[in-house]
């Protein structure tokens, strides 16, 4: 591990440690081959307050920096990425409040978390992906209420959040300056969630549509002002970006864990296969990879810790780290051989894991785009 974390967290990397070895893999590979969500780990999770790790100190929460809680999110994903991304999308759905809500709006979610709630974040919509402005659901102002209708997709968290970070136009004249941000507590009525995607990897978290008709709320849960939504949403993305990007390089570093131990076991032409150079070179090339990226993913972090800018150096990191996670899962199951094809062997699933963080949370194309223009602003 080569975060430099506070001592707390270090006595929280082992709890978290042993927790995975003993409750997660196990579990996870069943959960990995029925597509069935663990809920009994999860209520274990729960209980052991792994839920409120990014809950800031002032609302309640253990006060670690975030490359403290990197460090930790990359322990889980190490164990399993969807166990790990469902724990941290929860965080994803705060996040909107923590940037632009009002006190009330924070304690709320800051409660419901520290009880073992989960939260949702709701941008993505069928026809709107990468363009925001093509989301047509709509929140209409009555009296002192917004009715929402319309339907979100991809959303994870989507069937088991007790609460939600939706946008919705407030006014469609206006495109994406017309989007608002809404806070909707999970059994409102009107609200509901969708069929749970059969996806091909991150399969031990829950993916749904999240589905919106005549949904009323009190006005006073907008999140910030009316036409702030877009600038809410992709603040919010500019963090999570960061996150994602600690769970690739999680998914990376199970891919190196895996591949040294079976290259130590495995003989061929009467000795270990990694006493070949070749073999050096491939795990040497591996681990300098991940080590990159896991130290841009610490600087993104670092730089919002202290206050500074980060928008480039959170999808410098997601875009890097995801790429490194797929190519050192492809580079295990070769390392395997013929067994790395097999589902019996764990580095298959390292690869169908890894594909999804090149695509949400802004697809790496986007994220050369944004890399792009804060280049050329220079």
């Amino acid at each position: 591990m080569s975060y430099l974390i506070s001592e707390e967290a270090q006595d929280l990397l082992l709890d978290i440690r042993n927790f995975c070895e003993k409750e997660v893999v196990e579990v996870c590979k069943e959960a990995d081959r029925t597509g069935e969500f663990p809920e009994e780990l999860y209520e274990k999770a729960k209980e052991q307050g792994y839920f409120a790790l990014e809950v800031p100190e002032e609302l309640g929460g253990p006060g670690l920096s975030r490359v403290d809680v990197a460090a930790l999110f990359e322990e889980m994903a190490k164990a399993d990425a969807g166990f790990a991304t469902t724990i941290s999308a929860s965080g994803l759905g705060m996040k909107p409040v923590l940037i632009a809500g009002n006190q009330e709006q924070k304690e709320y979610i800051a409660d419901v978390t520290l009880e073992g709630g989960l939260g949702a974040f709701c941008l993505t919509e069928p026809g709107a992906g990468s363009d925001a402005s093509a989301g047509t659901t709509t929140a209409v102002r009555d009296g002192d209420e917004y009715v929402l209708n319309g339907r979100k997709c991809f959303i994870t968290n989507g069937a088991v959040a007790s609460y939600y970070c939706i946008t919705a136009a407030t006014d469609k004249s206006q495109g994406v300056r017309g989007l608002s941000m809404f806070l909707v507590p999970a059994g409102t009525p009107g609200l509901s969630a969708g069929k749970e995607e059969d996806k091909m990897g991150i399969r031990t978290s829950n993916t749904t549509d999240v589905v919106l008709e005549d949904c009323r709320i009190p006005a006073k849960n907008l999140i910030g002002q009316e036409g702030q939504g877009f600038s809410i949403a992709m603040k919010t993305l500019d963090q999570a970006r960061a996150w994602m990007g600690c769970i690739a390089v999680g998914i990376a570093q199970r891919g190196i864990n895996e591949a040294k131990r079976y290259t130590t076991e495995r003989i061929q032409f009467g000795k270990q296969i990694n006493k070949n150079q070749a073999i050096q070179f491939k795990l040497a090339d591996m681990d300098i990879q991940t080590e990159v990226a896991r130290q841009m993913v610490a600087n993104a972090l670092t730089r919002m810790d202290m206050g500074l800018t980060y928008n480039r150096e959170s999808a410098i990191a997601k875009c890097f780290a995801s790429d490194i996670a797929m190519r050192v899962a492809e580079d295990a199951i070769q390392l395997f051989g013929g067994y790395g094809y097999s589902r019996e062997y764990p580095v298959e699933k390292l690869l169908r894991d890894a594909k999804i963080f090149q695509i949400f949370e802004g697809t790496n194309e986007v994220l050369r785009i944004v890399v792009a223009n804060n280049l050329l602003r220079g």
